[in-house]
Order: structure tokens, then sequence, then C-alpha cells
């Protein structure tokens, strides 16, 4: 770990070489990512001002609706994923960067709060997925998994309800809803990734959302806290090195010291 705390709204290559100096010499590292990593691909944040939930009311995707009337949650359902997920969305020059460390052996795992599996698509192997993931369903009844998008296009010629290929289960979004729990298996495997992280980066999140934004104050105590985010964070204190810029350009610059 620094000495002392380095934040700088922009960087200099001496502060790249010394996160990729600390990945290079860690032997377990992990990345956190947010909305900032997926908002640079077209897709925009729930939270914020102009986001979905200001199109859209989150009570409409809680999981007791799911339940009460999986008629019209999936209606809404399909049409929130168009306005969120609408258009050519692919992975950006983040995700690329993280699955080039992967591939360079530096980074261990990617940890993400987003549903949109862009991370997969880019190529990382080793992704917990704290949400779930919007590209696939999930059958309520024997837990078969399949492909979102030709259930979507089901809902769109009227097939709803959803129901399972394989039993005639209720399908439901493989994602946490509103009213649901984090998947224990997913938010465990976190937690030993960033008690066991040497190097632990914080990318694109305001980690200021529970029990997410526990993880990399877990990891503080004994590693190296990267941050990297458009705005301060709870942990702008705290970080070992902070770089308030785009995560875009940031992720780049270090997995460019590997190729």
């Amino acid at each position: 770990m620094s000495d002392e705390t380095a934040s700088t709204e922009g960087w200099t290559d001496r502060d790249i070489d010394a996160v990729a100096g600390e990945l290079r010499a860690a032997d377990h590292a992990v990345a956190l990512t947010g909305a900032g990593v997926s908002t640079a691909s077209g897709i925009p944040d729930f939270r914020s001002e102009g986001g979905i939930w200001d199109k859209f009311d989150p009570n409409e995707f809680h999981y007791q609706r799911f339940l009460a009337d999986p008629t019209t949650f999936w209606e809404k359902r399909v049409e929130m994923h168009e306005a969120a997920f609408g258009g050519d969305v692919e992975p950006n020059a983040a995700h690329e960067a993280l699955a080039e460390m992967e591939r360079a052996g530096v980074l261990d795992a990617v940890v993400t709060q987003n549903t949109d599996g862009l991370h997969a698509a880019a190529g990382s192997e080793s992704v917990v997925e704290l949400h779930g993931t919007g590209t696939r369903v999930a059958c309520e009844e024997c837990d078969s998994r399949f492909d979102a998008a030709p259930v979507h296009e089901r809902v769109r010629d009227g097939d709803v309800p959803p129901t399972c290929e394989d039993c005639g289960g209720l399908l439901k979004p493989d994602v946490v809803l509103f009213g649901e729990e984090m998947p224990p298996g997913a938010f465990q495997a976190a937690r030993n990734h960033a008690q066991d992280a040497d190097v632990f980066l914080a990318v694109g999140s305001s980690l200021s959302v529970q029990p997410a934004a526990s993880l990399p104050r877990l990891a503080a105590r004994n590693g190296t806290l990267v941050v990297v985010n458009l705005e301060e964070t709870p942990l702008s204190g705290t970080a070992d090195y902070e770089f308030l810029a785009d995560v875009t350009e940031v992720l780049p610059a270090v997995a460019g010291r590997f190729l």
C-alpha cells in the first residue's frame, strides 16, 4: 500500500505506472464496476437525473408485482429494456481494458453491479454478477436458464407471460428485482475476492449503494485501493490512488502497460 493518498483530476505517466506496478506485484487483484463503466456504451444510468427511473416507475419491477401480475410486468420489462439497451450496445474501452488485464494475468476477477453482460462480451472470463444479468432469463420452477433475446421477442409478439420450454414454469429476468435478496453465493464470492485482494480497483461506481459499497472498504484494510470515477466518492479520503476521470481513458492507459 502506498504511503500517501494520490488524488488527481488528470493523471501523469507516473500515476499510471504506479498503479500498473501495484497490479504487476499483486498476488490477487480485483475490479468492482458500476454504472459509470456502462454509460460510455450508451446505457443510461438508472438513478441519476434523467435516468431510467425518471421514465419508469421502479415499483413496476418489484418481485411481488412480477408474482401478482406477470403479464403486465413482462410488458413493462421489455419496454424498459428497449429504452435502456435498445440499439447497438457494445463493450467500450473500459470493458476491453479489464479483459486485457485478465488475459495479461494481472487481474483475477471482475465484480460488477451491472446487469448488461458487457464484461463477458468483452472477453472477461472471471465475472461475479452481483445483480445477475439481463441477457438471460430463469425459470421459477426448474431453474433452467435461457437467452433473453428470444423471450423478449415472444413478449413483443403477445406471448405473455413467457413460460419455460422445459417445464412450462414462469420465466423471470435473471436479475435481482426490487424486493429480492442478492444471491448469497455471488456476494460471498465478491467478499472473498475483496478480502484476498492486494489491489482493488473500484471503477465507475459512486460507492454509495450497499452491500457492494462495503467491498472496497473491506479490501482497503489490507490492500491497495484504486478509485476511478468522474466524481468524488465516500472513499475519496481513503483511496491510495484516486483518478477523477473517465474510466474509458484511465483503464486503457493502465492496460497498455501490460501489452
